[in-house]
């Protein structure tokens, strides 16, 4: 089931079109599914006929079509959703023809809201159907009307839709949608719906496409990755799927977020350390260290239960990395239950932490508990949480002083200063490292980091003719770490031509012949377009836009 309306006060202005394709961008708001939405987003406008706006175009929010992919987790959703229409309107207001669309949980939770508040919005539409946003663009347009559709269920599993992916070298693969769980502080069920799982088969089927268009690395993605199989009734199905992926070749390093503790069994521990290219992360959300809040979280699990499962992941895997997520100041929690997560936090040693002060999201039922807490208590806390894990997480990077890694470089810039410049990119436990280069690499002229801006960029030579030292995006390099801080780890091994070694990766290739189309150089034989991998579903009935 899904409702449309349409607004006839939507402010929409057609007019005669410049010659060449209409341009997009898509902005977004949230976790790691929104980011992948955002993907799917993007390749359903580009089949459909849109290009995207280029760089300079999208910092100044320049395109015939911007579309707004929403949260609804935090409490400040809202807040950054109509500051970024109220920037929009007056964008709007000098450009005719510019279209607005907004998407994702808030869309899905707000509705029809978003046109009343902001009546130059000319769609919204739903988590549950990304892929009428073509049609309802095309709809507003026609009709000179906003169009709001919002489904009940999910109309179209994401992962078979077109898909524009932002990175050659790494890439998301999601392998359910939804979540049965009922946590009382959380709206994402209720705006996701019940969890929905792909088959194994075609889980590995996108890994292996995105494999062979250059990838080195994939994260496996969830609102509950270890629940997975439930649906199709295998209850081992996902470590099962972790040593699968062992088996691709060309596929270096697996990834998954975001497991739940009360269904982390050990088959997953097993599969992760004994699977080569399964990377030795776990995130795994802690949310309180108290029992009593735990209970009125509906978190089904309990502290001694989260800390045994950190011991056998570490007792399987000495050099795993942890992160987590905490929430702070949840209705009733006393001082003496706060002090129970500062003690499980101790206990942890989590390398870092997302820490949130909990905020009431309106249909949860923790919104209407009672004993919320005073904002000026919440604050105390956080403050003393977020000394303490810095402290952790600065003691634990401190230990990797010494170690020798494998850095994935990233694209952009990494920290600068005086005496180096650096790219960033991740280790194997997905710490943030940057990494200096020796010294001659930069030949007066530091064209090692950003966007090429030429095909004389050094990183586009053909392979016979890069200095062997200057690594590209997705290419790895071995160094030695040198000094730590809380959040990033330093590695500037070349500078005393100690430690320092490039490995080139298909996926290397794959990013230099992607900048060189680009740029005008010749033909993206690894775009990122397209819909599902073959022998996958074929998504029929796209619009095209029209001339």
């Amino acid at each position: 089931m899904s409702s449309t309306t349409q607004s006839p006060a939507a402010p929409v202005r057609t007019t005669d079109e410049a010659p060449g394709r209409r341009t997009y961008l898509v902005r977004t708001l949230g976790c790691q599914m929104n980011v992948h939405d955002s993907e799917h987003m993007a390749g359903m406008l580009e089949q459909a006929g849109y290009a995207r706006a280029t760089a300079e175009d999208e910092a100044a929010s320049r395109a015939d079509v911007v579309v707004i992919n929403t949260c609804a987790v935090r409490e400040n959703a809202a807040t950054r959703l109509y500051g970024n229409l109220g920037q929009l309107a007056g964008i709007k207001a000098d450009r005719p023809g510019m279209q607005i669309a907004v998407g994702g949980c808030l869309a899905q939770k707000d509705r029809g809201e978003i046109v009343s508040k902001a009546p130059w919005v000319d769609v919204v539409f739903g988590t549950h159907n990304l892929d009428a946003l073509p049609v309802l663009l095309e709809r507003a347009r026609h009709n000179a009307e906003a169009q709001v559709e919002i489904a009940e269920s999910l109309q179209v599993f994401p992962s078979t839709l077109p898909t524009r992916r932002e990175s050659v070298y790494a890439g998301w693969v999601s392998i359910s949608v939804g979540c049965n769980n009922t946590c009382t502080f959380c709206i994402v069920p209720h705006l996701r719906g019940k969890e929905r799982d792909r088959r194994p088969g075609e889980v590995l089927a996108e890994v292996e496409a995105l494999v062979a268009a250059g990838a080195v690395e994939v994260t496996l993605l969830g609102q509950n990755v270890n629940s997975y199989g439930v649906e199709f009734g295998d209850r081992g199905a996902f470590a099962k799927l972790l040593r699968a992926c062992g088996a691709i070749e060309g596929l270096e390093r697996v990834r998954f977020t975001s497991p739940h503790p009360a269904a982390f069994t050990d088959d997953v521990i097993e599969a992760m350390a004994e699977t080569p290219n399964v990377m030795p992360s776990l995130h795994m959300p802690l949310q309180s260290g108290s029992d009593r809040v735990l209970r009125a979280m509906r978190r089904s699990y309990r502290s001694a239960k989260f800390l045994g499962i950190l011991d056998r992941v570490r007792a399987a895997m000495p050099d795993a990395a942890i992160t987590t997520d905490i929430i702070v100041g949840f209705p009733g929690e006393t001082e003496e239950d706060f002090r129970e997560t500062l003690r499980v936090v101790e206990a942890s040693r989590f390398s870092s932490a997302f820490m949130f002060q909990y905020s009431p999201r309106p249909g949860t039922p923790a919104a209407t508990m009672e004993e919320q807490l005073p904002k000026e208590v919440v604050q105390e806390r956080f403050e003393r949480l977020l000394e303490l894990q810095e402290r952790i997480a600065g003691e634990e990077a401190d230990r990797q002083v010494g170690r020798r890694v494998e850095v994935l470089v990233a694209e952009g810039a990494g920290k600068k200063d005086g005496a180096a410049h650096r790219l960033s990119g991740r280790a194997p436990d997905n710490r943030l490292v940057h990494v200096a280069l020796p010294a001659d690499v930069l030949a007066g002229e530091d064209r090692t980091t950003g966007a090429p801006v030429s095909l004389d960029d050094p990183r586009l030579a053909d392979r016979d003719a890069l200095d062997p030292r200057l690594p590209r995006p997705g290419d790895v390099v071995t160094v030695d770490v040198t000094r730590a801080a809380p959040h990033h780890l330093i590695a500037d091994s070349a500078l005393d031509g100690s430690t320092y070694a490039v490995r080139r990766t298909r996926s290397g290739d794959a990013w230099a012949q992607r900048e060189s189309a680009r740029l005008g150089g010749g033909d993206d034989e690894h775009g990122h377009g397209g819909a599902a991998p073959a022998g996958g579903p074929v998504v029929l009935g796209m619009p095209s836009l029209r001339a």
